[in-house]
């Protein structure tokens, strides 16, 4: 057998291997469930919630220290109503949202600010030393992983499945509460969150 063919069969065998895991890992990974235990689906709106009372409340869009850029954010209390948001799956012939994949995030929602309305991991926080979630048209990848209760979850910024070999420095989303406003960030406390269809 010539060196070219040992390669191609090679080649041939890691594609279906890394085809097989992908199909084991979808089938194995369990829905990310919504306060009424339905699956969360593709495109759907849902409001992201503490699931913990007097933790801020809905998940929201908030400005910082002027009026743009927009940051990723908690309203101060479960009484106001927060935005909704959609997901979508890392995988583009999966609908419905998996514990452990990879997904974009965004509002469903208009600013005037120049600005996307997906989430984006940005660089670390001079002052308090966190990776704080701007607004931006370029979103990243985030995840949900199951806390310790049914139904509860935490998301993550791990894109393992947009990068399998890449090393990161992944971290859970909690909040950073900053001049009487709830922002998202990474590196700190961590948020328990529930899901709730809009």
């Amino acid at each position: 057998m010539s060196t070219r063919s040992i390669e191609t069969t090679l080649t041939l065998m890691l594609c279906l291997a890394i085809i097989a895991t992908t199909a084991l890992a979808q089938s194995t990974n369990t829905p990310v469930l919504d306060t009424k235990g339905h699956p969360l689906e593709r495109g759907k709106d849902y409001y992201i919630k503490p699931a913990i009372t007097d933790n801020g409340g809905r998940a929201t869009l908030l400005s910082r220290n002027s009026p743009c850029p927009l940051y990723v954010g908690q309203e101060n209390s479960d009484a106001e109503e927060g935005l909704p948001v959609f997901f979508n799956p890392f995988d583009e012939a999966e609908n419905i949202v998996r514990v452990n994949r990879d997904f974009k995030v965004a509002f469903n929602a208009s600013t005037t600010c120049i600005q996307g309305t997906g989430w984006r991991l940005s660089e670390r926080d001079a002052k308090s030393g966190r990776r704080l979630i701007v607004a931006s048209g370029n979103d990243s990848y985030f995840r949900i992983v199951e806390a310790q209760s049914e139904g509860i979850y935490n998301i993550r910024w791990c894109p393992t499945d947009v990068c399998p070999y890449c090393k990161f420095d992944c971290g859970t989303v909690g909040n950073l509460r900053e001049n009487g406003k709830i922002l998202l960030a990474l590196d700190g406390n961590t948020l328990p969150v529930v899901f709730e269809r809009a």
